[in-house]
């Protein structure tokens, strides 16, 4: 298991501090088993110990993907390619705006950058995840993305990984950590894909600082046909009266594990949570979130919906925690769920932990089949059961897709969305 995390070379006393840290942490810890309540349902240890070689190098070829591989048609993006969990300049494109830096989170390491060294390992705990502090202490790639203040950025950020396993297994750890100043907005897009039949395992750390009466949009398309293991921790700290969007669209993998964090440490924050699992053959899609209110008067609304088939498992964790002080906190929290095979499964549990009595909130999920009687009464209007079936399932996604305001972005994940269901389910 040391292979894990000693493949790395020293950087800034810093980070070599929180290197040195996170490995001690992993070394006692190790990669989380069934019996950790976090991981109960999802045997990642066991699957990643069973199909890669985790003392083993990643494989040296690297075929560089095709131009038509990293855009999403229609949309004006500034872009960052990452291949095997190497930065590829050559494959970006950066372009230079007023407000806007954009670079490796190595190079803004080597660089010596100042707020970079203050708040990287800030937010994301790596003392109680094992995959956290793996990444902690092995990370050398990255993203970087500072937005001054005062600044509107127009066009969204792409994030594309791209993972060539054609010639053996890889395995990457990188790290992204994004900072929007005072009164700024910015979208940003983190898109995962792959070449090859090799078995790849990506273990992602994202933090996200978004100040005061600050917004950030964020999205993570997780549409990768080949086999993949995933982790990927988001943690996002909010500061007063800030806005932040998430959308997670998980529509293939082999496991995907989804661990997404909300600190709101301000008041008159507004945060939406978004979530879409369409998935099928032998897939796992685990979501995890947490919304940790500290401060009063702030609003937090997370809605994710899946639909499952073949043999494949949904999970759904999601906890809101109210602190003492977080009074007039209105939180809601939704899971809803449709199983089209008998064999398909879902395990959900929404938590509420409260030390607050002047608030509202409130947690529910549901899980059921297609309404027989719907799908019925559309094929006696003349409409194929396919048809009618892949329609009723849209009708079900169309509450999270309605959320999403990009209008090239909305066009996109109609159109994914709609092929999905009408080629798979």
């Amino acid at each position: 298991m040391l292979a894990l995390i000693d493949r790395t070379v020293a950087l800034h006393p810093r980070i070599q501090a929180m290197r040195d840290e996170a490995r001690e942490t992993f070394l006692r810890l190790g990669l989380p088993e069934n019996k950790a309540e976090e991981f109960r349902h999802t045997p990642i240890a066991r699957l990643l110990q069973k199909n890669l070689k985790l003392d083993a190098q990643s494989s040296a070829s690297v075929s560089a993907p095709k131009s038509e591989d990293l855009i999403i048609p229609g949309l004006d993006a500034h872009a960052i390619v990452i291949v095997n969990g190497v930065y590829n300049p050559d494959l970006s494109s950066i372009n230079t705006a007023s407000g806007i830096e954009i670079k490796s989170l190595s190079e803004a390491v080597d660089n010596g950058d100042t707020q970079v060294l203050e708040h990287i390992g800030k937010y994301a705990d790596h003392a109680q995840d094992g995959f956290s502090a793996w990444n902690a202490a092995a990370w050398s790639n990255g993203v970087y993305v500072r937005i001054a203040d005062n600044t509107v950025i127009d066009k969204p950020v792409l994030i594309h990984y791209w993972h060539d396993a054609t010639n053996g297994q890889v395995i990457t750890t990188n790290r992204n950590l994004f900072f929007i100043g005072r009164s700024s907005e910015v979208t940003i897009i983190e898109k995962y894909s792959s070449a090859g039949n090799s078995n790849h395992f990506s273990n992602n750390v994202t933090e996200a600082v978004v100040s005061d009466n600050a917004a950030l949009n964020l999205y993570t398309i997780q549409h990768d046909a080949g086999n993949r293991y995933q982790y990927a921790l988001t943690q996002i700290y909010q500061q007063n009266a800030s806005r932040v969007n998430t959308f997670t669209f998980t529509l293939s993998g082999k496991l995907v594990r989804n661990n997404l964090q909300l600190t709101l440490d301000g008041e008159g924050i507004e945060s939406h949570m978004f979530g879409l699992y369409l998935i099928s053959g032998d897939t796992l899609a685990d979501n995890h979130t947490v919304v940790d209110h500290r401060k009063p008067n702030s609003f937090s609304n997370e809605i994710y919906k899946g639909i499952m088939d073949g043999s494949s498992r949904g999970v759904f964790n999601g906890k809101i925690y109210v602190r003492p002080h977080a009074q007039k906190t209105n939180a809601f929290q939704a899971n809803r769920n449709i199983l089209l095979a008998d064999s398909a499964t879902v395990n959900t549990k929404p938590q509420l932990e409260i030390w607050a009595d002047d608030v509202k909130c409130s947690h529910g999920c549901t899980t059921g089949q297609l309404d027989e009687e719907a799908m019925f009464y559309l094929q006696t209007r003349g409409i194929e059961k396919e048809t009618a079936r892949a329609m009723m399932l849209y009708a079900f996604a169309t509450e999270i897709l309605n959320n999403v305001k990009h209008p090239e972005l909305k066009a996109y994940f109609d159109r994914l969305v709609s092929e999905r269901l009408h080629k798979n389910f």
